[in-house]
C-alpha cells in the first residue's frame, strides 16, 4: 500500500495507462474497445450510463472528493492556511491561467476550437509531484510547498470551470435535493468516531451515492457532487477516508480514466490539417504555464510578502514545466468543451497528451538541473 501512496506510482501507472489507450485506439483492438467503452451499464429504463460516462462522472467524483478533502486541509491546518501564505501561489497560479488561455485564443480563437480555451489551465498533482520525486532530490521544501499549493488553487479554478461553463438545463429541485443530501453526508460524518460507526459508514456511502445521482441529474457535472462531499465532510474523519482510498485513486480510478481519454484515434492527415485546437492547447500547456508561472511568480516574491523562502528564477521556471503537466483535469475539460464535437475533441485530447509529454520532458531537465545545482550548494556549504 505505501508503493500506492508514493509520489513516484501515480505519475508512473497514469503515463502506462494513457500509452496504452493511445496504441490500443491505433491497433485492430480499437473498433472493439470503443465499442464496449460505449455500452450502458446500470438499471434499464430508470438510470443507465455508458462505461465511458461511469469512469469521467461516477469514477472521477472519486478522485475530486480527494483533492477537496486536501483542499480543505491545505485551507485550515496546511500550506494556506493563511493569506501570507497563499498570496505569492495564488499570484503563480493566476498567472499559470491567464498566460495559457491567452496563448490559446491566439492560436485557436475565430475558430470552431475557441471553446476548448479552459483546457490548458489545469495541473495534474499527481503527475507533477510524480516527476518532482523522481528528478528533484535535494531541491529545498519551498519547492514542493509552491508546486503543491499552485497545483490546488489550479484545481480550484478547473472545479470553477466545470461548474460555471459546463452546466446546461440545471433542474433547480434536483439542485437542491443534491445539496440537502450533502447536508446531511456532513452531520453524519460527525458521528464516524462514535461507536454506532459501521452503520453510519454505510449511511454516509448510500447518501454520498445518492448526492452524486441528484447532482448527474440535475445537469451540473457529477464530479461537483465529490467536491461539495469533500468539502462537507468533518475533517478528522475525511483524512482518514482519504488515506484509506487514496490507494485505489492512484491505482484504479485515474489510470481507468487515462486510458479511457486516450482512446483516441491519430488522425492520419498533416500537421497543417490539425485542428487550431490541438496546436493551441499543444503549445498553451508547455510554454504558457512555464511562461506565466515563472512571471507572476517572480512578480509576486517582488511586490508580495509571503511567508515561504523567496524562489530562484531557476526553481520558479521548474515549477512552470511542472504546471504544463495537464493531464487528468485538462483531459476532463477537453471532454466537456468538446463533447458535441468528437473530432475537435479527439484533436484537444491528443493536444492534451503531448502538450503534458513535452512539460515532462521541460520538468525533468529542469528539475534535474535545480536539483543539482542545490546539492553542489549544500556541498559546498557543508565543506566550508
Amino acid at each position: 500500500m505505501n508503493l500506492l501512496r508514493s509520489a513516484r506510482f501515480p505519475a508512473v501507472v497514469l503515463l502506462c495507462a494513457a500509452a496504452l489507450g493511445l496504441v490500443i485506439a491505433n491497433s485492430p483492438l480499437g473498433t472493439a474497445t470503443q465499442a464496449l467503452m460505449g455500452t450502458y451499464l446500470g438499471i434499464p429504463g430508470v438510470f443507465e450510463l455508458s462505461i465511458q460516462h461511469w469512469i469521467a462522472d461516477g469514477l472521477l467524483a472519486i478522485f475530486f472528493f480527494v483533492v477537496a478533502v486536501e483542499l480543505k486541509y491545505e485551507l485550515t491546518a496546511g500550506q494556506l492556511d493563511t493569506p501570507r501564505k497563499a498570496i505569492q501561489p495564488a499570484i503563480a497560479a493566476a498567472g499559470g491561467v491567464i498566460v495559457p488561455i491567452v496563448i490559446f485564443a491566439v492560436i485557436a480563437g475565430g475558430s470552431d476550437a475557441a471553446r476548448g480555451w479552459p483546457i490548458p489551465t489545469a495541473t495534474d498533482i499527481a503527475f507533477a509531484l510524480g516527476v518532482l520525486a523522481v528528478f528533484g532530490r535535494g531541491l529545498p521544501s519551498g519547492v514542493r510547498i509552491f508546486l503543491l499549493a499552485l497545483a490546488i488553487l489550479d484545481d480550484v479554478v478547473g472545479i470553477v470551470f466545470i461548474a460555471v461553463l459546463f452546466t446546461t438545463d440545471v433542474n433547480i429541485g434536483l439542485l437542491i435535493a443534491g445539496a440537502l443530501l450533502v447536508v446531511v453526508f456532513a452531520v453524519l460524518s460527525r458521528f464516524l468516531g462514535t461507536k454506532a460507526r459501521v452503520p453510519v459508514f454505510i449511511a454516509l456511502v448510500v447518501v454520498a451515492i445518492a448526492a452524486w445521482v441528484a447532482v448527474y441529474l440535475s445537469g451540473v457535472h457529477a464530479t461537483i457532487a465529490g467536491v461539495a462531499l469533500g468539502l462537507a465532510m468533518v475533517q478528522k474523519p475525511a483524512l482518514v477516508v482519504r488515506h484509506v482510498i487514496e490507494p485505489w485513486v492512484n491505482a484504479v480510478v485515474l489510470p481507468l480514466f487515462a486510458f479511457a481519454a486516450a482512446l483516441v484515434v491519430i488522425p492520419s492527415v498533416s500537421p497543417t490539417e490539425l485542428s487550431p485546437g490541438f496546436w493551441g492547447v499543444l503549445v498553451a500547456l508547455p510554454v504558457g504555464k512555464i511562461i506565466g508561472i515563472t512571471l507572476f511568480g517572480w512578480i509576486a516574491q517582488r511586490v508580495a510578502r509571503g511567508e515561504t523562502p523567496p524562489l530562484a528564477i531557476g526553481d520558479l521556471l521548474a515549477a512552470g514545466a511542472l504546471g504544463g503537466i495537464g493531464f487528468t483535469v485538462s483531459l476532463l475539460l477537453s471532454e466537456l468543451a468538446f463533447s458535441a464535437a468528437p473530432l475537435l475533441r479527439d484533436q484537444a485530447t491528443l493536444g492534451v497528451l503531448a502538450g503534458s509529454a513535452v512539460s515532462l520532458v521541460a520538468a525533468a531537465i529542469l528539475v534535474s538541473w535545480r536539483a543539482r545545482a542545490h546539492r553542489s550548494i549544500r556541498r559546498l556549504q557543508e565543506t566550508s
